[in-house]
């Protein structure tokens, strides 16, 4: 590691992969090519996942500690109210809410982080070539002054956003195709019918609204508009109609913070990986704004790329273990731009018959509980898995199966939400000893083999006692030893938990190539 890892584009997703690298010795260089944070944007939300995700880095609690807490997600139909999916009675997560935050609050702590870890952000560099094919990277930067620098790097991030610079030096495709919708946006103080906890979704025949709160007084607003809308700026009076048509109740909007129009994209590229250089966020994909699900995939993209190259220059890793973040990371995100896509054309339904239809589904899901057990943790992105071959994530009362998420504490400090969360630190690979439904009579003896066993290869720690947890739930009713991953998915799950099985599983899970 003689030289740093250089990371394009200073939006959060760059931000947290940075941290991700520092927090774990891997020096670090972050250009972004503007010379100010943007004033606006489109991401205001992040889900209970990403925060969890978040808390691998320290931010997490900053976040929710400057943030707007959100309980929920609730839908309308003609003004009417139709279910609600709750956040906060989920309970396999520290953090059973959403958190409201303009994007360049949620940039401005990501920084702080970064400098703390002894990182900076040079704005106003722009990358102007970049070739990857060789044993190191070789980038040409134009500096903000004037005159180039030429660069070599043991890795480039691309992180620059829907029209990356990295991408397309490399030549990478970005299929996909533009919806046939647009939004308007805007921040504005809102007064009356509305909830300053739960994010509304209202649906007409004329079109969506979405409203996001930001603060006790402050929403996101989101307003589907025709093709003929796409090229003006909406003015107040604008935002105050649709609200009007299409909202919840009385509404009034104070003073527009901003406003713009922007049409929807769905596109994903077609290889995150090229030589020395890796995609991440809207660099990788793109998908429908719907659900507020774009920047928090890209945050679960940094999580899961920060880990494993950072054990690859650590050399605790074996460098093929990066081919996995395409495989894993494309087909979350294909499942979660199917989502929004659906979401999105939900939204834009107009005849009758499928308006009614729409809203009796809803109705019925939010009756009979499906709401709540399986959208919450869908919105919440809970739901991540990197199982094999795309399989849907495990039930709520499932054993969970190899690269389902777990319900862990990541990071270091303590518990947000008390002593019955397994905390790792995230670092590399963890052992989680469970004892099942009924603990055997030699299971500390069985601990004890497999903690010297494994020394200091692994943190090795106890499961929570009790059967009814949701880690407890998620490991099984027999004992085992689980072997995590740094983000908190399972890699391998051993239900005849033995010392020299628990190594042979570290061994796969760093790749096999590096005795110990």
């Amino acid at each position: 590691m003689d030289s740093p890892v250089v990371v394009v584009g200073a939006g959060p997703i760059g931000l947290v992969l940075a941290c991700e690298l520092l927090g774990q010795g891997v020096p670090v260089r972050v250009v972004d090519a503007e010379r100010e944070h943007s004033a606006h944007s489109r991401a205001t939300t992040i889900w209970p996942r990403p925060l969890e995700l978040l808390r691998r880095i320290g931010v997490a609690d900053r976040i929710v500690e400057e943030g707007h807490r959100i309980q929920g997600v609730t839908y309308y139909s003609d003004h009417r109210p139709l279910a609600t999916a709750w956040l906060n009675r989920l309970g396999a997560t520290p953090y059973p809410f959403a958190v409201g935050l303009p994007q360049d609050r949620t940039e401005a702590l990501l920084v702080e982080r970064l400098e703390e870890l002894g990182g900076k952000v040079e704005r106003g560099v722009r990358l102007a070539s970049l070739d990857a094919g060789g044993p190191r990277a070789r980038l040409r930067l134009a500096l903000p002054g004037g005159g180039t620098e030429e660069v070599e790097a043991p890795w480039v991030i691309g992180a620059d956003g829907a029209h990356s610079t990295v991408r397309k030096e490399l030549g990478i495709g970005f299929a996909g195709a533009q919806l046939k919708i647009n939004f308007a946006i805007t921040d504005a103080e809102l007064s009356g019918d509305i909830p300053s906890d739960l994010v509304s979704y209202c649906y007409t025949a004329q079109g969506g609204l979405g409203l996001a709160p930001i603060s006790p007084t402050v929403h996101r607003v989101a307003v589907s508009v025709p093709p003929e809308l796409a090229e003006r700026t909406p003015d107040r009076e604008f935002f105050q109609r649709i609200v009007e048509e299409r909202g919840p109740g009385r509404v009034r909007l104070g003073e527009l913070r901003f406003s713009t129009v922007f049409r929807v994209h769905v596109r994903t590229a077609d290889r995150f990986r090229s030589g020395r250089a890796l995609l991440v966020g809207d660099a990788a994909h793109l998908m429908s704004p719907a659900g507020g699900q774009g920047m928090n995939t890209g945050l679960q993209d940094a999580a899961n790329l920060g880990w494993k190259l950072a054990g690859v220059l650590r050399g605790t890793l074996d460098e093929s273990l990066l081919d996995s973040y395409d495989d894993e990371r494309r087909r979350a995100v294909h499942a979660v731009t199917r989502s929004t896509s659906m979401q999105t054309r939900w939204g834009a339904l107009t005849k009758p018959s499928q308006l009614a239809l729409r809203d009796t589904l809803v109705r019925a899901a939010g009756r009979s509980g499906v709401l709540q057990w399986r959208l919450a943790p869908k919105i919440g992105q809970l739901d991540a898995t990197y199982r094999d071959g795309g399989a849907p994530a495990v039930r709520p009362w499932g054993t969970a199966a190899p690269g389902d998420r777990l319900p862990v504490l990541l990071g270091e400090g303590a518990a947000p939400a008390g002593p019955s969360w397994a905390g790792i630190s995230g670092r590399d690979h963890a052992v989680i000893l469970h004892a099942g439904r009924t603990r055997p009579a030699d299971w500390q003896g069985v601990c004890a083999r497999i903690r010297a066993a494994v020394g200091e290869r692994a943190e090795v720690l106890d499961a929570p006692s009790g059967p009814h947890g949701p880690l407890a739930v998620a490991l099984g009713r027999r004992p085992a030893a689980a072997v995590v991953r740094p983000d908190g998915h399972l890699f391998e799950l051993l239900t005849d938990p033995a010392p020299g099985a628990v190594l042979a599983a570290l061994a796969r899970a760093r790749g096999e190539a590096l005795p110990r």
